[in-house]
């Protein structure tokens, strides 16, 4: 009778489910470690610039009454940092710290940095509270006060903001959306909360500066200009459409940074077909949060009422034979380099921002007075444009 086989005599296994298994949860830990290790280590050096800068700054108003005593204690004091600690104290870090503190002064509780019994020595609640906000879901943070999400580099972009209210949008934004410096930067650059913020008013500029942007209707969803310097096109009148549309699907994960929040991308070159008649949509996208399709047309010359009449009839088609149960009204957006504001409200009347809009692209980055001319422009051929305007005026009867 043969021996049946003992167990341990069976072959070795090979690695199975079981093992890769394992191997992802492990993975996972470690992936999840290091990540919440370097958000430790950002915030711990956060926190240590901005008490050190409100070390600068008491120090500077002990000795204000002497003529340039700030900037040898910046001199002297990044001397002998560097030599004890190694480069990263130069004189104009230093002066990032003492600014850090001016612009923040609330950016760690009194009652955690005040537990420390030595003023340089870091306490470590100033790390755990912001954690704790984090993990909270940010439950009672406001602008100006610690965050887990913002590194050194995040704040040190954040100081080139002057105004408070611009740079609180951009802590927000940078927050909710994860921005990474790099993104961060684009966005201040390209001026995003000046563009937002040109057709609000005094609320409307308090909300976005404490709440951020929020899409609640259409007209929030979308800017004015728009800013897609990314491309890397030249400003010229040769360019065509088809470029400019190739361009946008190229880079089309920066596009959706510009476009903002909910925008998914559907397709490009949608045809229609009406009778034998094809048309096409250029770029169809759908807006998670205001649940409707958005067509954007792309024009490389002035706007012209006839391009007004052809997004409207694409924005009627897609109502009536695309839109299912649950969608909102389509809306319909020309992207142009140029356009007359009046034309634009006398076609579209009623329409125009309900679901029809029409914005300027920009192939480079605005400045603020670039701004400033396009707000003055507009409200001048507003202004020209009006209804008032352009009845003509009747003549004074004699003796009148």
């Amino acid at each position: 009778m043969p021996t049946p086989p003992t167990t341990h005599a069976r072959a070795a296994k090979p690695p199975g489910a079981k093992a890769v298994s394992i191997f992802s949860r492990v993975r996972e830990i470690l992936e999840a470690a290091r990540v919440g290790v370097t958000r430790t280590v950002n915030t711990t050096q956060v926190a240590a610039n901005w008490l050190i800068g409100r070390e600068i700054v008491e120090e500077e108003q002990r000795g204000q009454r002497r003529a340039g005593y700030g900037v040898k204690l910046l001199a002297d004091l990044s001397t002998r940092l560097n030599a004890e600690f190694g480069r990263g104290y130069s004189v104009d870090n230093l002066e990032a710290f003492r600014q850090f503190y001016l612009n923040y002064p609330m950016l760690i509780s009194e009652t955690v940095y005040r537990k420390s019994a030595e003023p340089m020595v870091l306490p470590p609640e100033a790390s755990s509270e912001a954690t704790s906000r984090k993990s909270k879901g940010d439950k009672g943070w406001q602008p100006g006060a610690l965050h887990s999400s913002l590194s050194w580099s995040h704040y040190r972009q954040l100081l080139g903001v002057s105004r408070p209210q611009a740079r609180a949008f951009y802590e927000i934004e940078a927050i909710r959306n994860a921005w990474s410096v790099r993104e961060l930067q684009r966005q201040t650059s390209s001026l995003l909360y000046d563009r937002l913020s040109k057709s609000k008013d005094k609320k409307g500029l308090m909300r976005l500066a404490t709440h951020g942007q929020e899409v609640t209707q259409p007209l929030d969803a979308f800017k004015d200009p728009m800013v897609i310097e990314f491309l890397g096109l030249p400003e010229s009148p040769k360019l065509v459409e088809s470029r400019l549309e190739q361009a946008l699907i190229d880079n089309l994960q920066t596009f959706l940074l510009e476009l903002g929040k909910g925008f998914a991308f559907v397709s490009r070159q949608e045809r229609i077909t009406i009778d034998g008649d094809h048309f096409y949509v250029d770029l169809v996208f759908y807006h998670a949060v205001l649940k409707c399709y958005v067509l954007i047309d792309l024009k490389v010359g002035k706007l012209t009422h006839g391009d007004l009449g052809q997004i409207q009839f694409y924005v009627n088609y897609y109502d009536r034979e695309r839109r299912t149960e649950g969608d909102n009204p389509t809306l319909g957006v020309i992207l142009c380099p140029d356009k007359n504001d009046a034309v634009v409200k006398y076609t579209l009347g009623e329409q125009q921002e309900r679901n029809i809009f029409a914005s300027r692209y920009q192939l480079h980055l605005p400045t603020e007075q670039d701004l400033e001319r396009e707000l003055r422009r507009e409200l001048r051929q507003l202004s020209m444009g009006s209804p008032d305007d352009a009845k003509p005026k009747r003549k004074a009867k004699p003796g009148a």
